[in-house]
């Protein structure tokens, strides 16, 4: 079923922030819990990951008020994000299909720029993200497979 949720960057405390939204709101973090960077499968295309980041949250996902998750990672510099106020959020759009994905992905990056284009990622969903031209973060996950 289609969703939208709420994405959050820091620049090196999710997991601080995450269990002070828990105590504000109760609940378990989804799935197996909180994944790390070092979870990540490593990848000829990238640079090795530093020691000191493996640690760090690659994704966590906490379901508030009933229906709403809130997601977040950490975004260090290391990694290239540099996280400022007004560049710590998404809006995060989870389509049935990808024909729907992909739509609106185009739609809401006229005029804008495309951070990531629409590709399979190694979680195994259709992702991409954008900043439409008025300055709004955009996230696409689908995890209907081809």
């Amino acid at each position: 079923m289609a969703s939208v949720s709420t994405y959050l960057n820091f620049a090196r405390n999710t997991e601080e922030a995450f269990n002070f939204y828990k105590s504000v709101f109760g609940g378990e973090f989804f799935g197996n819990g909180i994944m790390r960077f070092g979870d990540i499968p490593a990848s000829p295309d990238q640079p090795p990951m530093r020691e000191e980041d493996k640690n760090l949250v690659m994704h966590v996902e906490l379901r508030i008020l009933g229906v709403h998750l809130l997601m977040g990672t950490d975004a260090p510099e290391s990694m290239g994000f540099k996280v400022n106020f007004g560049n710590n959020s998404f809006i995060n759009l989870q389509p049935d299909t990808r024909k729907e994905t992909k739509e609106l992905f185009d739609k809401l990056a006229v005029g804008g720029v495309v951070g990531m284009d629409l590709q399979d990622m190694f979680w195994g969903d259709y992702f991409g993200s954008l900043t439409d031209k008025f300055g709004v973060q955009w996230m696409f996950n689908c995890s209907e497979k081809k």
